[in-house]
This record gives structure tokens, C-alpha cells and sequence, in this order.
């Protein structure tokens, strides 16, 4: 009874939050004509409810794809389709071929603030609550309630669904993923995963983990026993899930590769500098911190920026899913998600800013384990997003958040206590420099001190930000500065995972068990 007291007091203020952000502004409120992120999930309710299956994706007198076409896999159609038929219930004019272009009311936001609420409360908050449960290292009822509410209470998720305005249900589905495959459900955790990519394509960040870590699983268990019977499984299951949530669209191949085509839209480039504001653009990967220095767009074509893009990429997570592939292990499989996505968002094609949170809700998997650290990347990964928030109007909130996500990890996790090379799992690497490396006794300090130095760095920069006008020669001297910042921490985050990950001497011990 007292541990779903305790959750329950957990989930009710983490809900509370989320409502108090969502009473506030949102993506492109009154900024006509293209307005913002919901007027995007508006107008796919509207053409998902008004047209026809064959039409959703296709450019038509009654779907100009310009404004805002339908860009993600079919499960968002479906999930739109579902929202409208609610709404058109409600208010039909909220839904309107055409006419409804742009709609904005206090009911209406009411409505779609409550379809993003109950989808949280469904998918998302339910996995996160499982999964701290079901951790080892969160055994006693209070340590898996405050495991829950730091995870609830990370400000990047909170103020991009419920300020900006956007669904938790790819990165819910995930972890339901993740969740299904610690209890070794391979099957469930492969439909959940499947789920996920179908809902937003950009869950390709997180497919090579689950893929070699499955893969590996099968290799140990051999792979002329029972190993080719759960790899047989495996694929038969995910071919079985795409081909239900495709059907529709199955009948005909020109509407599968228009499909493609919108959700892979290769001749655009690395990025899109105009997506939400004037050149240069305000994304902390590294193509766009280069493009200041390099116009990489002006330079080479976009094929060669694909083929560049997905080599760096390629070889940046090689080696992590090398090791999950021939060592698999759940914690393995964790850390996994976080290289990998990391990897994906710094280097590959068409990012965007929102997408550091396929790396941050991984990180929150890790919250236990390495508090100091996650809690530090977390912290950055929400200031990434942060020309995009005080575009929203969300200042406030994301002052509010971030002060108070990091005020209840230090009290919960006593993370400045925790930065030794042990506590990092560095130590194995620092065994391995043992004789070289003679400044790794005072590790800890340092480690302390470029923390709070970061800490004040973006929390002068946030000021700055919101306050102090830009040189007029420099108007996007803030934003170039808050990706730039934020790009180098995410560098250096990307090697210490790798080397959390390469070094890491318990995956082996724990690979066995598989086996």
C-alpha cells in the first residue's frame, strides 16, 4: 500500500506540472501562415478524417503538402484520425476541410492539451513507473518513487509536449520496449518497438540497439538451437507488425514510396536552416556548428551530403553496437540507446533540435546509475532546445523546470557525491591509464568544477537569451552560441558514453546470464 502511495504522490505531481505547462503558450500560437506545431496536428486530424486513406500522403487540391503535409509513418495518421473523430464529435468546425485552417480557441486548445494529457498518462507515464520498479538498484518503494520522479519531472519532455506541443507516444512505445525486453519478453518488447518506429520514423535512432542486442541474445543462445527459433520469432513478429500497420497502404506500391518519400526526404539537405527561423540554424549538431564556419550546404551536393552524413554516423556507433552484438546485456543494451541516438543526432540527416530528446529519455534509463552525469546531460539537452522554447513563449516554464528538475536529482541522488571514477564507471578506463594519467586522483574535483561552470554557462547564456538585445551586425549571436555549447558538451557526452560502454568489464560478467 505505502509504495503506491508514494508512486501515486509521484505521478500526481508530476501530472500537475505538466498541466501548469500546458495552460501556457504554444507552437506558433497567432503567427499566421504557417503557424506551428499544433496547427501541424490539427491539420492532420483534419485530412486524416476528411480524405481518404489514398490521399494522406499525396499532394491534391485538398492536401496542399506545403503547409504542413503529413510527414510521419502511419500510426500518427491513425492516432490523428482517432483524434478527430473525437473532435468532430465535439465541434466539427475544429476539423473542417479547408475552413478550419489556422483554428485557434480556447476549447479547442483545451482539447488538443487533453489528447497530448491522456496519451502521457496511457503510454509514457505507465512505462516509466514499470521500469523503475523493475530496477535492482531501486528495490525499496521510496527509491523506485524518487527514480520515477526525476524521470517525470525531466523539463525537455515536459515543455516540448506540453508547451510546444507534441504527442510522448514513439518515445512511450520505446519504452514499453525496453521495459518488455528486461523481463526477457523479446516478442512483446519487438511489437512495442515496432509501435514505436511506425508512429515517428526518427525511432531509427534506437533501432541498432534493439536490433544487436536481439541479434546477440540469439547468437548466444546458438544459433542452431534455440537461437534460430527466437531469431525466427523475432522476425516473423516485426514483419507481422509492420504489415498490420501498413495494410492500407499495402495495396498499391506507389502509395508505399510516396510514403517514403515524405518521411525520408533526402533533397533537403543536412538540415533545414529556414525550419524555424533566418540562417544560420539553431541546431546543437555538429553539421549545423560547422555550417557557421563551412556552408556545407553551398559546397557540396545534397547525394554527397547523405553519403558524408551516413558514413560519419555509421562509423561513430560501430563500435558500440559491435560490443552489444557480441556481448549482450541489458545494462549494455541501456547504455547502447544513449551512444547510438547521440551518435545519430550529432551526425546524420535531417535533425532536429527536438530530436535530443531520443537521446534524453534513454539517459533518464540511466538516472540511477550514473546521477551525476545524466543529470548534467539532461540539464544541457534541455537547454539545446532553448530558441525554440523562447520562441514558444516558454521562458517561465523552462526557468522553473529546469531549476527544480535539477534541485530534486541533487536531493534524491546526492549527485555531487557521486562523481569519483567509480561512480562514473570509469573505473576500468582509469585502471587501463593507471601510470599515465596522474591527474585522475583529483578526477572528481574537476569533474565538480566543469559541472558548475557549465551549470553557470547556460545559465548566462539563458539570461542573455531572453534580456539582453543582440549585436545588431550579430542578430543570432544567442541561438549560435546556445548550439555551439551545446554541440561540445554533446561531443564530449559522446565519448564518455563510449567509454562507459567500450570499458565496460560488467557486460561481459553479465552476458553469461544470457547465455
Amino acid at each position: 500500500m505505502e509504495k503506491w502511495s508514494l508512486m501515486t504522490i509521484t505521478v500526481l505531481l508530476a501530472l500537475t506540472v505538466r498541466w501548469t505547462v500546458s495552460l501556457g503558450s504554444y507552437s506558433g500560437a497567432g503567427k499566421p501562415p504557417m503557424y506551428g506545431d499544433y496547427e501541424a496536428q490539427r491539420h492532420w486530424q483534419e485530412v486524416t478524417y476528411n480524405l481518404p486513406v489514398r490521399q494522406w500522403y499525396f499532394n491534391t487540391s485538398d492536401n496542399n503538402l506545403l503547409y504542413w503535409g503529413l510527414d510521419y509513418p502511419p500510426l500518427t495518421a491513425y492516432h490523428s484520425f482517432l483524434c478527430a473523430y473525437i473532435a468532430k464529435l465535439i465541434n466539427p468546425d475544429w476539423i473542417a476541410l479547408h475552413t478550419s485552417r489556422g483554428y485557434e480557441s480556447q476549447p479547442h486548445k483545451l482539447f488538443m492539451r487533453t489528447t497530448v494529457f491522456i496519451a502521457d498518462l496511457l503510454v509514457y507515464i505507465p512505462a516509466v513507473i514499470l521500469y523503475c520498479f523493475s530496477l535492482k538498484e531501486t528495490s525499496t518503494k521510496k527509491k523506485a518513487s524518487i527514480c520515477a520522479l526525476c524521470i517525470l519531472l525531466y523539463p525537455g519532455l515536459i515543455l516540448i509536449d506540453h508547451g510546444h506541443f507534441q504527442y510522448p507516444l514513439s518515445l512511450g512505445f520505446a519504452l514499453w520496449g525496453v521495459l518488455c525486453l528486461s523481463y526477457d519478453w523479446d516478442l512483446l518488447g519487438s511489437v512495442a518497438f515496432c509501435l514505436a518506429l511506425n508512429y515517428k520514423q526518427m525511432e531509427l535512432y534506437h533501432s541498432l540497439p534493439f536490433f544487436c542486442y536481439l541479434l546477440g541474445k540469439c547468437f548466444k543462445k546458438g544459433l542452431k538451437g534455440k537461437g534460430l527459433v527466437l531469431l525466427t520469432k523475432i522476425a516473423g513478429t516485426v514483419v507481422v507488425s509492420f504489415a498490420v500497420c501498413w495494410l492500407p497502404f499495402c495495396t498499391d506500391m506507389a502509395q508505399i514510396m510516396q510514403v517514403l518519400r515524405r518521411l525520408f526526404p533526402i533533397d533537403r539537405g543536412l538540415f533545414e536552416a529556414c525550419m524555424f527561423s533566418s540562417p544560420p540554424p539553431r541546431l546543437a549538431n555538429i553539421w549545423c556548428s560547422l555550417s557557421v564556419l563551412i556552408k556545407i550546404k553551398n559546397i557540396v551536393s545534397p547525394q554527397t551530403q547523405l553519403k558524408l552524413s551516413f558514413a560519419v554516423t555509421f562509423l561513430s556507433l560501430l563500435p558500440t553496437c559491435i560490443k552489444l552484438t557480441v556481448q549482450p546485456s541489458l545494462r549494455g543494451f541501456k547504455f547502447a540507446l544513449v551512444s547510438c541516438a547521440l551518435s545519430f543526432f550529432l551526425f546524420s540527416f535531417q535533425v532536429h533540435e527536438k530530436s535530443i530528446l531520443l537521446v534524453s529519455v534513454p539517459v533518464c534509463l540511466i538516472l540511477n546509475e550514473i546521477p551525476f552525469m545524466a543529470t548534467w546531460f539532461l540539464l544541457v539537452s534541455t537547454f539545446s532546445m532553448l530558441p525554440l522554447l523562447l520562441k514558444d513563449g516558454l521562458l517561465l516554464p523552462y526557468a522553473v523546470t529546469m531549476l527544480a528538475f535539477l534541485l530534486v536529482c541533487v536531493a534524491s541522488f546526492s549527485i555531487f557525491e557521486k562523481t569519483s571514477a567509480e561512480d562514473l564507471q570509469l573505473k576500468p578506463f582509469s585502471l587501463s591509464l593507471k601510470g599515465y594519467v596522474s591527474w585522475f586522483k583529483s578526477f572528481p574535483k574537476i569533474v565538480r568544477s566543469l559541472f558548475l561552470l557549465s551549470i553557470t554557462l547556460m545559465g548566462v547564456l539563458s539570461l542573455a537569451s531572453a534580456a539582453v538585445p543582440p549585436p545588431q551586425t550579430l542578430p543570432d549571436l544567442f541561438p549560435v552560441s546556445v548550439s555551439i555549447i551545446s554541440c561540445l558538451h554533446f561531443l564530449l557526452f559522446l565519448v564518455y558514453f563510449n567509454v562507459v560502454i567500450l570499458w565496460d568489464s560488467k557486460n561481459s560478467r553479465s552476458q553469461k546470464k544470457i547465455s
